[in-house]
C-alpha cells in the first residue's frame, strides 16, 4: 500500500486536464467546450450545477445531463435564460441552443 500511495501525485483541477485532451482538436471549438465545463457553476448557480451537467458541445449546440424528470421538465423552461447567462460568462455567443437529457452525472 505505501508503493502505490509514493507514486501518486498532488491533485490537478479537471479543466486543466480537460484543456490538454483537446488542446489537439479544434482548437476554437475545444477551447468553448474547456470554457462551459469551467464556467458552468458560476453562469446557471450551484442548485442548478448540483443537478446539470455539461457533456457535450458541437455546432453550437450544448448538451446537458441532468439527473431527473423533473429537473429536465423545469430546465427546460429555462433554457433561454441559461443559454444568456452561460453566453455572458463566456463572453460571446458561443451557445445557440441547449439539449436536456437524463444521464451520467460525472464530476467535470
Amino acid at each position: 500500500m505505501d508503493n502505490k500511495r509514493k507514486n501518486i501525485k498532488t491533485a490537478i483541477p479537471i479543466g486543466s486536464v480537460i484543456d490538454r485532451i483537446l488542446s489537439g482538436k479544434k482548437p476554437k471549438a475545444a477551447a468553448g467546450v474547456a470554457r462551459v465545463f469551467q464556467l458552468w457553476e458560476r453562469a446557471v448557480g450551484e442548485i442548478i450545477a448540483a443537478n446539470a451537467k455539461p457533456a457535450a458541445f458541437k455546432d453550437k449546440i450544448l448538451l446537458v445531463h441532468v439527473n431527473s424528470s423533473p429537473w429536465l421538465h423545469q430546465l427546460q423552461f429555462l433554457k433561454e435564460d441559461i443559454i444568456k447567462k452561460v453566453n455572458a460568462v463566456l463572453g460571446d455567443d458561443s451557445i445557440e441552443d441547449i439539449k436536456f437529457k437524463i444521464g451520467p452525472m460525472s464530476g467535470r
